[in-house]
């Protein structure tokens, strides 16, 4: 059989990571969920993950790939408290599936062995129907703000000379695009904090409780910018979801896990950036999602150090070194 290329060992490696993540974090939350509409969508994301993680296990197997440490049930203690109120799971199901959705849809045009584009595109589509699911109950249940109204176009329009301005004088209201790319950060952000809170407030490690600390500030940071920019044009904002983080200090999850999770979601912000960045036109926003940038990078850098101080951290395969081979 056709030998795994360079994107395909990458991708599958990733996945593998993210999942078995996944399934510790699903495993505690249907510990405690009451809701039954709730219930069964965590059911379903449960059982996606360990269907992806048996699945690529299998490949790695084949392919005489060591099977990645990833996360196990030694990262997660089912008995710790309830840490979050059922709505929660449906704020943050609907982030990790934005997630998968992501890394499918880079790493399906990288796929060309027949095996791992049929698996590609069974991780995209069970994904995309995971996310219409979550959409459904969470319109049901009340629990998304969508994105503003705002008038139908009279004609075609035609930039001017001022069209990229943003911080003076005749500056443009938002356009669709932008607008759609602030209301993706912010509820990104907004499940991101209430998350990152959650896990300064159970930690029991100094370091890593500070690393959280600085996490939510940045990420209300940047909260605050995305709100200004909407209120300025007199557009709504969605709400925090703090609230529905519990008092309890017991952690369900270990630091490891912990440090890996929020790490992982500030490197997608970076994404986030570049695909808001694509479809910006004014200088401000542009300027405001690299001032937040540097931010993202910064913190990912301390948790990377934590991660590679604690012998945490894994690594993606690798090129061959010939340097070092040739010193042999």
């Amino acid at each position: 059989m056709e030998k795994l290329n360079s994107a395909e060992m990458g991708k599958l490696w990733a996945t593998y990571m993210g999942n078995s993540m996944s399934t510790c974090i699903l495993s505690y939350f249907l510990q405690h969920v009451e809701d039954q509409d709730i219930k069964k969508l965590l059911e379903n994301a449960l059982s996606l993950s360990k269907e992806f993680q048996k699945t690529i296990k299998d490949i790695f197997i084949k392919e005489n790939f060591p099977i990645p440490h990833g996360f196990t049930k030694e990262d997660v203690n089912l008995d710790a408290p309830k840490l979050f109120e059922d709505e929660f799971y449906v704020h943050y199901l609907r982030y990790v599936t934005k997630v998968g959705l992501s890394l499918y849809s880079v790493g399906i045009p990288l796929m060309y062995r027949e095996d791992i584009r049929e698996f590609s595109l069974h991780c995209m589509e069970s994904t995309i129907k995971l996310g219409e699911q979550i959409k459904d109950i969470s319109i049901n249940k009340g629990l998304v703000i969508k994105s503003p109204i705002i008038p139908t176009p009279q004609k075609v329009n035609i930039a001017h000379k001022n069209y990229l301005k943003g911080f003076i004088g005749d500056v443009r209201p938002l356009h669709a695009l932008e607008i759609a790319h602030l209301y993706d950060n912010l509820e990104t952000n907004v499940a991101s904090k209430a998350l990152v809170m959650a896990f300064s407030q159970v930690t029991k490690t100094k370091k890593i409780r500070e690393l959280f600390i600085k996490g939510e500030e940045l990420t209300y940071k940047a909260i605050e910018g995305y709100i200004k920019k909407l209120h300025d044009d007199n557009l709504p904002s969605p709400e925090l979801i703090d609230h529905l983080v519990t008092t309890s200090t017991s952690s369900p999850f270990s630091d490891k896990l912990m440090v890996f999770h929020k790490m992982d979601m500030f490197s997608m912000r970076v994404r986030n950036f570049g695909n808001s960045v694509a479809v910006n036109g004014r200088r401000d926003l542009a300027l405001m999602y690299a001032n937040f940038l540097k931010d993202i990078s910064g913190f990912v850098n301390d948790a990377a150090d934590i991660m590679i101080e604690n012998e945490w951290m894994e690594t993606p395969p690798e090129a061959a070194d010939r340097e070092d081979l040739a010193s042999k």
